[in-house]
């Protein structure tokens, strides 16, 4: 198993592993990391009854936003967990100001590991964090264990067009990510395909405030200016695949 901190570099686009504790710094203007929680929130009042009794499980949760704000909004329970110590602190910050602490709880832990020890859920959300847990009938098959029987999966994500010729080290073709779906003894019951326009004007908000964090950085560590000028240039690439190449959806799966 490859460590905690190449698990983290892989939910973030592959990131290089020594940029990993500048994460914070670089991301602190960001509350919201990868997915929209108005979209997940709309998904789980369709596809779920009784919202205050809900137990949701947040993988890789980040600081906590989506979480936070399904809680606020449906007053379920919630619980994140993610690998980084300071997101976990800023998400339990969030949930205070937000008012949701009683309804919110965050651990910093391993999810590959963590999920051994937890108790089934009604939701469990992915969002955004790439095949972390592997591929689309590993994570599946691991995750139905947690899963109430009338409970839902929530795979906030990009795939691969079935007629694209791209291949891309953390993506599927749809046509394979369903095919391993129906393996794994699960369904795809619904999506929500994400607007292109509106990753486009996000991605490049995000852009420009890490690019600002980048080079504050670069100036505070001069001798590690190339470590920062190639994140800089992987995300422009990253976010060119986004924009063309990836179809982002919202997707709801059951088991059959």
């Amino acid at each position: 198993m490859i460590s905690l901190e190449q698990s983290i570099t892989l939910a973030m686009d592959r990131t290089d592993i020594r940029l990993v504790p500048f994460l914070p710094y670089i991301l602190q203007d960001l509350w919201e990391i990868g997915s929209s929680p108005k979209t997940i929130i709309a998904a789980i009042e369709k596809h779920t009854t009784d919202y205050s009794n809900l137990q949701l499980l947040d993988l890789g949760c980040g600081k906590g936003a989506v979480s936070i704000q399904t809680a606020q909004k449906l007053g379920c329970h919630c619980l994140g967990i993610d690998g980084l110590q300071e997101f976990i602190q800023e998400a339990r910050i969030k949930a205070a100001e937000w008012k949701v602490q009683h309804l919110c709880r965050f651990e910093p832990g391993d999810i590959r590991l963590v999920i051994h020890e937890l108790r089934q859920f009604d939701v469990i959300l992915l969002g955004s964090i790439s095949p972390v847990l592997g591929g689309p009938f590993d994570t599946m098959n691991l995750l139905k264990n947690h899963l109430n029987n009338n409970g839902i999966i929530i795979l906030d994500d990009g795939y691969i067009p079935d007629q694209s010729d791209l291949i891309h080290p953390q993506a599927v073709k749809k046509n394979r990510l369903l095919q391993e779906l129906q393996q794994a003894g699960m369904k795809l019951i619904d999506e929500t395909l994400s607007e292109k326009e509106k990753i486009e004007q996000s991605n490049d908000t995000i852009f420009q405030k890490l690019v600002r964090r980048c080079h504050e950085l670069m100036a505070k560590y001069p001798d590690q200016q190339d470590l920062f000028k190639q994140y800089i240039k992987n995300q422009v690439q990253e976010n060119e695949v986004l924009k063309n190449s990836l179809t982002g959806s919202t997707m709801v799966i059951k088991k059959i």
